[in-house]
């Protein structure tokens, strides 16, 4: 008997919950790699050949540490805020487009969880909810510490979403749309070069809208050299002190998945999602001289653009982790000058320069 569409759909979320997971899971292991190479010395090469054990060696070594709750703590709380940040970081992967159509007889797979035509609203309400772990568990913690680190990773995330959202905005004005997947065929081309094919993307249209969105996605992970809410100098661990066992992990993997997920909607909003140079002469090319059918041509293309989506996105973590090895962080003020009177002043003024591009018809 043959699967309802519905029930492929739900084959694909969990695969992409699993996908999630694993890349969480192996980029822990590729940012002590990396913090090796950056730093010159060895990084993990004991657990497994090349140390590739050393995220399953963390995980029961996380299972098996010892609970903890502090005196005075809001148990109930406590446990709910890492299960908060974990499930919304999962949630937030489930509208990405990591793929087009793959076509089986009568079956057609959509390469993305759920499609909606607010993806990207969906996207902004997952990551606004995430933060409310931190708080939840910086506040159930009793801890003057890690309230302290709750309250700055508050404050940092709505100074910080306000621009991202304004940066999304000059995006938005040029598709016309809210659904990742509709931005992301916009950004397809038949050009017959490849640079006509990459100009085609929406880095090559909002540069500007671009570099704020990857500050702004920088801060909303509170990754280096936005880690505030987590400073050891000052706060010891931050909204996480407390924590210890998996809870702990859950902060850590839910930061993890963010940065997937961040790297991700970036790739699809300004680097032409699943699309790839010479797609289409490619698709007619196996059609034309290998003599394949265009369903499975099509196939091969959607699979291709599958792996060059994944490429771009582990471009932006290798980015994201080459930062943290080599900037330090800002002062609190710094960093709070740098949302209020640069990023959101440039973002509104993006907004306009966007809009007399596209009502003199520059840009479309």
């Amino acid at each position: 008997m043959d699967f309802p569409p519905l029930a492929w759909q739900g084959v694909v979320v969990l695969v992409v919950f699993g996908v999630s997971l694993l890349i969480a899971t192996y980029s822990t292991y590729a940012e002590r790699v990396i913090a090796a190479f950056l730093q010159d010395r060895v990084g993990p090469d004991r657990a497994g050949p090349f140390g590739l054990l050393q995220p399953l060696a963390d995980a029961v070594k996380l299972f098996t540490k010892e609970e903890f709750f502090p005196a005075g703590a809001n148990r109930a709380l406590f446990v709910f805020g890492p299960c908060l940040a974990m499930i919304t970081a999962l949630m937030s992967s489930a509208v990405i487009p990591f793929g087009n159509v793959l076509q089986f007889g009568e079956t057609a797979i959509h390469l993305q969880g759920i499609e909606i035509n607010v993806g990207m609203l969906y996207v902004f309400g997952m990551v606004s909810l995430g933060v409310y772990g931190i708080m939840i568990g910086g506040w159930a913690s009793n801890n003057k510490f890690s309230l302290l680190g709750a309250i700055r990773a508050a404050s940092q995330n709505i100074s910080y979403e306000i621009a991202m959202g304004l940066a999304l905005i000059a995006v938005l004005m040029m598709s016309g749309s809210l659904s990742l997947r509709e931005i992301t065929f916009q950004q397809a081309s038949d050009a017959p070069f490849v640079w006509q094919d990459i100009f085609n993307w929406n880095v090559m249209k909002q540069p500007l809208g671009f570099i704020i969105f990857i500050v702004c996605a920088f801060a909303e992970t509170n990754r280096t050299p936005f880690d505030l809410p987590e400073c050891e100098t000052e706060l010891i661990g931050g909204y996480h002190t407390e924590y210890s066992s998996m809870k702990m992990g859950l902060y850590l993997f839910a930061e993890y998945i963010n940065v997937f997920v961040a790297s991700a909607v970036m790739s699809v909003l300004y680097f032409g999602g699943f699309n790839f140079p010479f797609q289409a002469e490619l698709r007619n090319w196996l059609v034309s001289a290998q003599g394949l059918e265009l369903v499975t041509a099509s196939n091969i293309i959607t699979i291709l653009g599958l792996v060059g989506l994944f490429a771009k996105i582990f471009s932006f973590i290798f980015f994201f982790m080459w930062v943290r090895w080599t900037l330090p962080r800002f002062r609190y003020d710094q960093l709070m000058r740098l949302g209020w009177t640069i990023l959101i002043p440039l973002a509104i003024f993006n907004i306009l320069l966007t809009g007399g591009l596209i009502t003199f018809g520059i840009i479309k």
